[in-house]
């Protein structure tokens, strides 16, 4: 499932809290809609996390040229 875009497991998290939130679901259809929920956020998770690790900054330097560093948290 991490082939999936990361706004495709986001919006589909999106819809499975909405149809969680209704309280209209038997448990079995709750248990796979949550099951299914996991794997969305751990697919986006993972897409952040590699974001993450390419994420740089352009730094400015006294001249006005750019220089590429690492982002700091």
């Amino acid at each position: 499932m991490s082939d999936i875009p990361f706004e495709q497991s986001l919006a589909r998290l999106e819809d499975i809290v909405r149809e969680l939130e209704r309280n209209e679901l038997d448990l079995d259809r709750s248990l796979r809609l949550f099951e299914e929920g996991i794997t969305h956020l751990r697919s986006a998770s993972a897409a952040l996390k590699t974001v993450d690790a390419r994420v740089q900054q352009l730094a400015e330097a006294a001249d006005g040229s750019f220089d590429l560093v690492e982002f700091e948290r």
